[in-house]
């Protein structure tokens, strides 16, 4: 898996939360022969034994069961332990969610039929009142939910800083997933201990969330500028998808790569449909974009 991520001519990879146990042994002989080197891994990672798919949240850090949570702190600790082992330096995580029995209130929320054609003022307010009404229901619901997310984290911060593992935490596209997204810098400056907590943006996830009217894209990307450790980089198209090569939708990465430092991670995040073919012409969508804006490759 390494090898064909080195043919296709990449240096770094992240590794994901689809990282089975059994492929431990062959990446840990990829990163030691040097093959690739690892940018960022993505919790969890490695998966627990016995789970052999994608699994971001398998376990919640905001579940009301307490025996959840500590499986939360207990495989993220893992999962620094592993990320520190192969040299990376982010491990991104999910933050949980707020659970709704019968009717969550983003399911309201729904992009234009033709994302295209700009809303009318009436639509614009509509679409306004209705994105209002579900964050109250949201803010509502979620205080003890958050309040679990922030005792789990707060279990991790000096085991990740003994690490040398910073820790992103990642925008998500669901309206119940945590945090509230406008919540993300007061959040971060709020949480105590080492400063290893960081914003993780996933182009998709903002991009799903500006078409249904929850976000501003640019907003969210200059309101955590000062705080973010890297980018999950792939596009979403007209009926919604993402995960999509780089180019071939909705996103504005010309705007988005403003917001690129040096110092960044920057992730192309794509679907295992997408072809080689098209995984190179995202590769090179990115590199015009980092030269353009005059940034190091490394």
């Amino acid at each position: 898996m390494a090898q064909e991520m080195a043919e296709l001519g990449f240096t770094h990879i992240e590794l994901s939360h689809g990282i089975r146990i059994t492929l431990v042994p062959g990446l840990l002989k990829a990163v030691e022969e040097g093959i690739v080197k690892i940018s960022s891994t993505h919790n969890f990672c490695p998966l627990p034994t016995g789970v052999v798919g994608a699994a971001p949240n398998l376990f919640e850090p905001s579940s009301m069961d307490p025996r959840e949570r500590d499986q939360w702190i207990r495989h993220t600790k893992r999962s620094l332990d592993f990320a520190s082992q192969v040299g990376s330096g982010v491990l991104v995580c999910h933050l949980g969610s707020a659970k709704f029995l019968l009717f969550p209130p983003g399911r309201k929320l729904h992009p234009p039929a033709d994302p295209k054609v700009p809303l009318t003022e009436e639509q614009v307010k509509e679409r306004s009142v209705k994105v209002e009404r579900a964050l109250a229901k949201l803010r509502k619901r979620m205080p003890d939910y958050w309040a679990h997310t922030l005792a789990s984290i707060g279990e991790i911060l000096e085991y990740a800083a003994e690490k040398g593992v910073r820790l992103g935490f990642e925008n998500r596209e669901k309206f119940e997933e945590l945090p509230v997204d406008a919540d993300f810098p007061s959040f971060l400056a709020g949480l105590p201990g080492p400063p290893v907590a960081s914003y993780w943006h996933d182009t998709g996830h903002a991009q799903i969330k500006a078409d249904n009217g929850v976000i501003d894209h640019r907003l969210q990307l200059t309101e955590n500028a000062a705080n973010t450790a890297g980018f999950h980089l792939h596009d979403v198209d007209a009926e919604g998808h993402d995960h999509q090569p780089i180019g071939s939708g909705r996103i504005d990465f010309k705007m988005v790569s403003q917001f690129w430092r040096p110092e960044h991670r920057l992730v192309i995040e794509l679907s295992p449909r997408v072809s080689p073919a098209d995984v190179l012409a995202s590769k090179r969508q990115v590199e015009a974009l980092i030269e353009s804006a005059g940034i190091s490759k490394e």
